[in-house]
């Protein structure tokens, strides 16, 4: 696959990755989805990366995209519930 095949592969999994990130933290989350995909976006990128440098074949590649989403939309939701209530 090109480079160019791997950017775009990335891309179009990171608005899936993102709505799973969300689904896979419970409770209320105050993000937009716009939000949402874009950490999928950059779960997608940073998840693929690491399964690159590992060599994990694509089924490990979705894990870690996916795991990578869920950290940042905990992080992000943790952040921006912050800003809510203060």
């Amino acid at each position: 696959m090109s480079f160019i095949g791997f950017i775009l592969s990335l891309l179009i999994s990171g608005l899936i990755v993102g709505a799973l990130g969300r689904w896979v933290v419970p409770g209320p989350n105050p993000m937009s989805i716009g939000l949402t995909i874009l950490i999928g976006i950059g779960g997608s990128f940073v998840g693929g990366l690491i399964a690159a440098l590992i060599g994990g074949g694509i089924i490990i590649a979705i894990i870690l995209e996916i795991a990578v989403a869920a950290g940042l939309v905990v992080l992000v939701s943790r952040r921006t519930a912050g800003r809510l209530s203060r």
